[in-house]
């Protein structure tokens, strides 16, 4: 067993990763149910592990309601927000209360946001079932919904109280689905730790191919990285955490061209808007070209898309650029974009001309 701890005071918690450990939540999570039944949010993707997590809870005395949402991007929206919210509070949820996320970045995100809003905040964990929730989306705060302007732009910071990850559950999963999940952590690498990009590059193979030790390694070193950074900017006052969005500004253009949808995956996203990042640096000359090819000849490498056209989308530049205009880091009119020096040499620049993105994304 792995814990790492999300140092921010008060709002602190622990990671736990254990393969096996869904079998064992019930131990974890009887402390925090005051005797009370809890409420289990989760989707008809993880039917299956939500029967094992509620044996688990029943079998240490704790009684458990289901609440299954219907899977894929479109659930993040106010009208599941608002049915949602509602379910919890015909179940008496109470501030007091831990209400369990059971499942991938959708169903974190927006139990997360329900919980920071219901009775002005309730308690949740975090039990994330697919790779990129594991590795990313489940740790650090981040919830939210979409909106019809964009992805993410209806949310709040709301830490849970635990996040329980057992790699054991990905034996089920899609390879697209552990592929999109990859991309997240191969960007710990990108963003600064070249050794990292190096193991990934060695290791990618195996991980996706369910080897207990890479997967193991490969989950508990991106949540320590994401636990560093995010205990050092917790709400992206800084700059430290705006790392983490690297890819994230390219990769949501293409999402919200493909409607949010199973079209492109988040992962994906990520992976060619990564791609397209150092291909601009190398453009301008911030980063070696060779860097650039590297790195999206290792995403082609794995199956994921290195760029525009590779991800499905036919959009002109116009139109993603359009889409840019109402990412949520905008900032007095201007776009801050993460752009790279290098492997592991990623920083943040507020001065790019969307002008000069949309010449390159034209080209």
């Amino acid at each position: 067993m792995t814990t790492i701890p999300v140092s921010l005071g008060s709002r602190s918690y622990d990671v736990v990763i254990e393969a096996g450990v869904l079998p064992r939540a019930g131990d974890w999570l009887a402390p925090l149910s005051r005797g009370r039944t809890m409420a289990i949010v989760t989707d008809s993707n993880v039917l299956p592990h939500l029967e094992t997590l509620q044996t688990s809870l029943s079998a240490a005395g704790v009684e458990s309601e289901a609440i299954v949402l219907t899977p894929g991007e479109a659930t993040k929206s106010w009208a599941q927000l608002e049915a949602l919210t509602d379910k919890l509070l015909d179940l008496g949820i109470e501030r007091g209360d831990h209400v369990i996320a059971l499942g991938g970045g959708v169903i974190g995100d927006l139990v997360g946001f329900a919980c920071a809003i219901l009775k002005r905040g309730c308690n949740f964990v975090q039990i994330p079932t697919t790779l990129l929730a594991q590795v990313d989306s489940s740790v650090g705060g981040k919830t939210a919904i979409n909106s019809r302007a964009g992805k993410n732009l209806i949310g709040a910071f709301h830490q849970p109280a635990l996040v329980l990850i057992d790699p054991d559950v990905l034996d089920t999963l899609p390879l697209r689905q552990v592929r999109a999940g990859y991309a997240e952590v191969v960007k710990y690498g990108l963003i600064d730790d070249p050794a990292f990009f190096d193991w990934c590059e060695a290791n990618a193979a195996a991980l996706l191919a369910g080897d207990p030790a890479a997967r193991a390694y490969a989950i508990a070193h991106s949540v320590a990285a994401k636990a560093r950074i995010v205990a050092e900017d917790e709400r992206e006052t800084t700059g430290k955490r705006a790392l983490l969005n690297l890819g994230h500004t390219f990769g949501h253009a293409l999402e919200a061209e493909a409607g949010f949808s199973d079209r492109l995956l988040h992962g994906e996203g990520v992976a060619a808007g990564m791609a397209l990042a150092f291909h601009y640096s190398a453009k301008h000359d911030l980063a070696p070209r060779a860097d650039a090819e590297r790195v999206a000849a290792h995403l082609r490498a794995i199956g994921l898309p290195d760029g525009v056209g590779a991800a499905g989308i036919s959009a002109s530049a116009d139109v993603l650029v359009d889409h840019m205009l109402h990412d949520k880091k905008m900032d007095a009119g201007t776009l801050p974009f993460l752009l790279a020096r290098g492997i592991g040499r990623t920083f943040l620049d507020k001065s790019v001309d969307l002008a000069d993105v949309r010449a390159f994304l034209a080209a």
